[in-house]
């Protein structure tokens, strides 16, 4: 009983839908009556020009627009249907409209001329997704978590590639700072051989001062070289005595 209440429920999703080049309605099809084309109308007069998609709420039900290359997919639905279905239906009359017509009679095709050959496609394309919805949702579901593991990948490698950004300004500072210890220890080496440099002088200085120092007061108390001499003859003296 629930399943063929669901089916009659699902019957009614969408009410109305047609396939427009720029402004003008090549083909479309209802089954219902009401006032939903001429508000359709007026939002297609309102639509961007670009490549996108666009739902307007009126009355409970859903305006739901696809623009691709100067064409316009609409499909009206009940408030209840999920955007994302009645975007895969104008998806599906999307390709099929252009396997059968693209670059061909719909670019010159007058208003509503294609009605006979499309509009009963539009309705086909209206049954198969009221009983694939389903299915559909669940394949949804996975593109759904698919594009966020994706996206979480994507970030990932972000960061992985951020991080080795990281890494490698690390590394380069390490090399600075491995130049930097080696000047610095080039630098030590050139220093402390300069200051044993300057130490040997200040100790030959002070040794040449401490030398002439000693030999000043030796040629002072000795009045130059007498003392040799004295100690010379003194010498010569002790050997020639008897």
């Amino acid at each position: 009983m629930s399943g063929g209440k669901e089916e009659r429920q699902q019957e009614g999703w969408f009410i109305y839908g047609f396939v427009a080049r720029g402004t003008l309605v090549l083909a479309e099809f209802t089954e219902f009556t009401g006032n939903f084309p001429a508000i359709a109308a007026q939002c297609l007069q309102r639509l961007p020009a670009s490549n996108n998609r666009y739902t307007y709420a009126c009355d409970h039900h859903t305006f739901n627009f696809l623009l691709h290359d100067g064409y316009v997919y609409c499909v009206v639905a009940k408030e209840s249907v999920t955007k994302h279905i009645s975007i895969a239906l104008l998806e599906r009359l999307k390709e099929d409209f252009k396997k059968r017509y693209g670059g061909g009679k719909a670019d010159t095709a007058t208003a509503k001329s294609l009605n006979k050959e499309f509009g009963p496609v539009i309705k086909e394309h209206m049954q198969y997704i009221v009983e694939h919805a389903e299915e559909i949702e669940k394949l949804l579901k996975v593109k759904a978590q698919v594009s966020e593991i994706k996206s979480i990948m994507l970030e990932n490698i972000e960061k992985a590639v951020d991080r080795g950004e990281k890494l490698s300004d690390l590394a380069e500072k390490t090399t600075d700072l491995h130049s930097q210890a080696q000047n610095f220890r080039k630098q030590g080496t050139k220093l402390r051989k300069k200051m044993w440099f300057q130490n040997m002088k200040i100790k030959l200085v002070i040794l040449g001062i401490l030398l002439l120092l000693v030999l000043i007061i030796w040629v002072s108390v000795c009045q130059g070289f007498n003392c040799i001499k004295q100690e010379d003859g003194s010498s010569n003296n002790a050997n020639m005595a008897p």
